[in-house]
């Protein structure tokens, strides 16, 4: 018996629509990362970019547990001397409601290439509303 593995020219993408109305952020980025990296496909390969597309909608209503909205903050540094920046989940929840959960997910996807490309697989809304309705979404409910 040998072990089959999918190539290049057999992946099948789909496109998957999530509402983020109400749902831990936790949970919701972990089930983003497994649609976007395709482990809930049977045939998944790790090499390989086997996940589909997810669109993300509500990221403004997402759910927030504990204090983090007011005791998380996100760091970045300019590479110069006394270039770092702190940013609190708060007014970033506020500004870009989308970069939260961006950042949530890309958090659990590979720190290679190969999860560079996935995250490119992801599109993240504030509202309800989404220019992707010629691809004809897939809807999936998460349980929050």
């Amino acid at each position: 018996m040998k072990t089959y593995s999918m190539k290049l020219d057999e992946i099948e993408k789909d496109w998957l629509l999530v509402d983020a109305d109400d749902i831990p952020l936790g949970r919701l980025a972990t089930q983003v990362a497994t649609f976007l990296r395709g482990k809930h496909k049977p045939t998944f390969t790790a090499h390989l970019d086997m996940g589909d597309n997810v669109i993300v909608l509500n990221a403004a209503k997402v759910k927030l547990t504990g204090a983090k909205r007011e005791k998380k903050v996100y760091l970045s540094h300019s590479g110069y001397m006394g270039g770092q920046r702190v940013t609190t989940m708060s007014s970033l929840m506020d500004k870009r409601p989308e970069e939260v959960i961006m950042r949530a997910v890309k958090g659990m996807l590979p720190k290679t290439r190969l999860g560079s490309k996935q995250l490119t697989n992801l599109r993240v809304y504030a509202g309800g509303d989404h220019p992707h309705g010629p691809q004809q979404p897939k809807i999936v409910e998460l349980q929050g």
